[in-house]
Formats: C-alpha cells, structure tokens, sequence
C-alpha cells in the first residue's frame, strides 16, 4: 500500500472530523440559523451514505469475500458484518445518555440568549456532549479512511458527508460552554478538538487491522463500514433533517444527494 494513498485518506478523514470547527464557527457568526439549509444538507448527506452503502460498499465487500469463500459464504459474512456495524454503533450510541446526545437540535440564535450563561450544569453538558461527539466520530474516521485507501472518488464523496453532518455537531458543542464559561475561545476549541477522534480511528484503525488485510478482513470491514454508516443516517442525520426544517426539505436533499452519488459513481466506470 503506497504511502501517498494512506496519507490522501488520513487528510480526507482529518477534514471530515475537523467540520466540527464549521458549526462552531457559524454558532458565533451567523445571526440566524439557516434552517432549510441545514435540513436539506443533511438529508443530502444521508442520501449519499445510504446510497453508497448499499450501491458501492456492500458490493465490493461481497466480490472480496466471493473470491475467498466463494458466492454463498460470502453472502452470509457480507450480510452478518453489516448487521455487525449496525449491532457497533447502536451500542456506542445507547451507552451515551440521551441528555448529552450530540444531535439534538440547536439554533445560533441561542446564544443571545443571556440567562442561560455561566451555568456550571452546561459547562458539563458541553464537555459531555464533545465526548459523546467524540465516541460517535471514532468509527466514522475508520469508515471514511477504508473507503478513501480503497477508492479515493469514494473516500471523497464520504467525507464530504460525514463533514455536513458534523457541523450541526459543532453548534451542540459551541453553545452549553459557551453559554458556562461565556468564552468563545474555549467553546469553539472543545469543538474544534471534539472532531478530531475522527483522524484518531483512522489512525488507529490503520496501526491495528492493515497489517493483517487480506481480502477477507477487507470484505467484512467494508461491510460492517456500510453498516455503520446506514446507521448514522437513519438514526441521526434524518431525524436531525426533519428538526431543523421541513419534511420535504430534507427528502429532496436526500434524493439529491442518492442522485449526485449515482452520477459520480457512473463518471468513473
């Protein structure tokens, strides 16, 4: 494995994590949220994850595995390591408390908001909320790494959207220490810091499991990585979608981002 290739999917996965700082950056500055905006950029995020997943990822992880084990085998470890991803991160979400959930909703225009500072109950919920980012970026780092060592166009076209949905991310972070300490400084790097567990599973993700890929080890990553990412958009970024604006809003962003997925994909056959 070129070095060059490894260091293209660390950068990708450095800027999915790091968007976190955007979302902290746009609680200080914006006057208002732009709520459709929002809306619509994370369905299309989900879109293209959900897409990707089933289209891209569980295939290629299926054709590896075929070539080891054969057409039958192949189907029950592609479809058990997806159920493995899912079973993966629904853990990691459900031993984070629900109060500190980072993908509750949170509007720019909260932080005018001059009763709620120097809470000392918020600064624990701003630093409980940039774990729980943390925890949740961890597998999302190993996700997009593996896809961008395997295809770059498609290590790209993940992080992108991990980056869109990190930015809602950012403002859960940025606005309960902001509204604890009063301090911009110290809200927007908590953030800032919070997305960078995502580099953190790369790397470590890289130190563990490459050297032991074979094909076999890649297939059921791959899959349990389509898992993953199945999860994150029907857990977290669609219903994030329909909080921040409505309904059809964040369906035509998710049919936007499927079809602009598809037409990358057809651009590199």
């Amino acid at each position: 494995m070129e070095f060059e290739n490894v260091l293209f999917a660390f950068g990708l996965t450095l800027f999915a994590g790091l968007a976190t700082g955007i979302g902290s950056a746009i609680a200080f500055f914006a006057k208002k949220t732009n709520t459709g905006f929002l809306s619509m950029a994370l369905g299309f995020s989900a879109g293209v994850m959900i897409y990707v997943s089933f289209v891209e990822i569980l295939v290629k992880a299926r054709d590896e595995l075929t070539a080891v084990a054969g057409h039958v085998a192949a189907y029950w470890y592609t479809t058990a390591a997806f159920f493995g991803g899912i079973l993966f991160i629904a853990i990691i979400d459900k031993l984070i408390p629900s109060i500190e959930n980072p993908h509750e909703m949170h509007l720019v225009e909260e932080m005018d908001d001059e009763k709620a500072r120097k809470n000392a109950k918020l600064m624990r919920m701003g630093l409980f909320t940039a774990l729980a980012i943390a925890i949740h970026n961890f597998p999302e780092g190993l996700a997009t790494f593996t896809a961008a060592l395997t295809n770059p166009a498609l290590g790209v076209a993940i992080a992108v959207a991990i980056a869109i949905h990190n930015i809602p991310e950012g403002i859960a972070v940025s606005i309960p220490v902001y509204y604890a300490t009063g301090s911009k400084r110290k809200a927007f790097w908590l953030s800032f810091t919070s997305g960078l567990a995502e580099p953190v599973g790369a790397i470590i993700g890289y130190l563990i499991l490459m050297p032991f890929l074979s094909p076999m080890v890649f297939g059921i990553l791959f899959a349990g990585v389509a898992g993953i990412m199945v999860f994150i958009s029907l857990d977290e970024l669609l219903p994030a979608a329909e909080e921040y604006g409505e309904h059809h809003l964040s369906i035509y962003g998710l049919i936007a981002g499927m079809a602009i997925m598809a037409l990358s994909l057809l651009m590199f056959l």
